[in-house]
């Protein structure tokens, strides 16, 4: 399997160097030449696996430079610091499915991929002698995931940008309170977009990404998209059988992790109905499906904060593929995009983007109210993006379709918004107690990609 990029400015190249370059060096995403297809037999073998060996099956699909006992081991190791047996276990609750993504060290599905991410890294260092310095951003999750997926790890310094005070208290102290000396928290005045666009200035600067060996822990990496997509196959799996399908609700706002359901349902094709695209009320992505325009507005800060987002960074990875991959033509798109801030699609368009996506805005109150009355019915607690995703899933699911709303995180993760839903404390969790005891160390700096270049020239590995 190689790899291209949705602009078409590079050469096809291995799963290897596609980790290792994170964004593509033209200023595209990268993508698999082609989106593989699993007939129903394969798919028959494949339910009964356990999800690291499905893992396996999966990704040895998408990676073919890596021995496979390599692999096997590599996936071992990433899941084998996940508190629960199944990985991404599934609760039924009336016509909804709940998959706990959350099982990981830090309690978020960003575990999923980059606790696999960071075994890779190691992997390939190791094997090369060269070091990596990692710039990432994130809006709350991605930032701790990141750091444990590498904290302590030779030849890696990771420095991730998070927007100060615009982050919940827990997943403040987790970034901050790891504080191995490879680690670099950085809180920058602004908001995750500020970051962001921060990160991808860097990385489209190929000398200083070159001469600093800058590596991508964002969902920009492809290895991100393609450890997501086994815990779509493995719930479609356990839910369907020929001629059934399913239903997923995914909480997004960078457009990561349901492009990777996009990416499941092209490769078990007939088995994915319908991917419900819900979002809260910074609704970027929901303007884009039901107005056919994707266009930015003013970041809203919510009580999920994981998106509070108005710039989807995976969105052009769609994109290449709604163009009916015109590299070309999605490269045009997204330097028009840079100057006006918007991009029109033609009925036709509209129609096919329909035809993938079901989408649904839940406000602040809908999310508290959400929380509360699944709480009460059902006496189980959701966190505010899993909370989004469920209130989607309830005005749109049909009732005999199986649903499954993807549980992004842990709700201990974001106890004031979840003790203002159902009135009293939630206990935590060990991996969350006791973290404001915790010496922390982070920075705080004005959002300007100066100071974040400087910061790490001076600490780099």
């Amino acid at each position: 399997m190689k790899y291209i990029s949705t602009r078409g400015g590079i050469s096809p190249i291995s799963f290897k160097e596609a980790v290792m370059m994170g964004l593509a060096v033209d200023g595209g995403l990268l993508l698999p030449e082609t989106l593989p297809v699993v007939g129903e037999q394969q798919l028959a073998a494949w339910r009964k696996l356990s999800y690291p060996d499905l893992a396996f099956e999966v990704l040895s699909l998408f990676i073919s430079d890596i021995p496979p006992a390599d692999l096997r081991d590599l996936i071992k190791r990433s899941y084998a610091t996940f508190d629960h047996a199944e990985i991404t276990p599934l609760l039924r609750f009336d016509h909804l499915h709940i998959m706990e993504l959350f099982h990981g060290p830090t309690l978020a599905f960003k575990d999923v991929a980059l606790q696999f991410l960071g075994n890779v890294f190691e992997y390939l260092l190791a094997e090369s002698g060269e070091k990596m310095n990692i710039l990432g951003a994130t809006s709350g999750d991605t930032g701790s995931a990141a750091i444990y997926g590498v904290r302590g790890k030779e030849r890696i310094n990771i420095f991730i940008l998070h927007p100060h005070k615009r982050v919940s208290r827990i997943q403040e102290l987790q970034m901050t309170t790891v504080t191995d000396a490879n680690v670099f928290n950085l809180a920058i005045r602004g908001t995750f977009d500020d970051g962001q666009a921060i990160v991808k200035s860097i990385f489209n600067d190929i000398d200083f990404k070159t001469r600093h060996h800058l590596g991508a822990v964002n969902s920009i990496n492809w290895a991100r998209i393609v450890a997501q997509v086994v815990y779509y196959v493995y719930a479609a799996l356990k839910l369907t059988e020929p001629g059934t399908k399913v239903d997923f609700s995914v909480p997004t706002g960078n457009f990561g992790d349901i492009f990777a359901g996009f990416v499941a349902r092209s490769l078990m094709p007939g088995r994915i109905r319908r991917l419900v695209l819900a979002t809260n009320e910074n609704d970027l992505l929901t303007r884009f499906v039901r107005d056919g325009e994707y266009s930015l507005g003013k970041v809203v800060q919510t009580c999920s904060p994981s998106m509070d987002i108005q710039l989807a960074s995976n969105f052009e990875r769609f994109l290449y593929y709604l163009y009916e991959e015109n590299a070309d033509r999605t490269r045009d798109a997204m330097e028009g995009f840079a100057e006006s801030g918007s991009i029109r699609f033609s009925a036709e368009e509209q129609v096919t983007i329909r035809k993938n996506f079901r989408t649904k805005t839940v406000s602040e109150q809908e999310t508290l109210e959400t929380i509360r009355d699944f709480y009460e019915e059902h006496g189980y607690i959701l966190d505010p993006h899993t909370a989004v995703g469920v209130g989607a899933a309830e005005s749109i699911a049909d009732g005999e379709t199986p649903m499954v709303c993807l549980a992004t995180a842990h709700p201990g993760k974001f106890g004031e918004a979840v003790e203002r839903a159902i009135g009293r404390p939630i206990e935590l969790p060990p991996g969350l107690a006791g973290l404001a005891d915790k010496d922390s160390r982070c920075e705080v700096l004005d959002a300007d990609a100066g100071l974040i270049r400087t910061f790490i020239q001076e600490n780099e590995v």
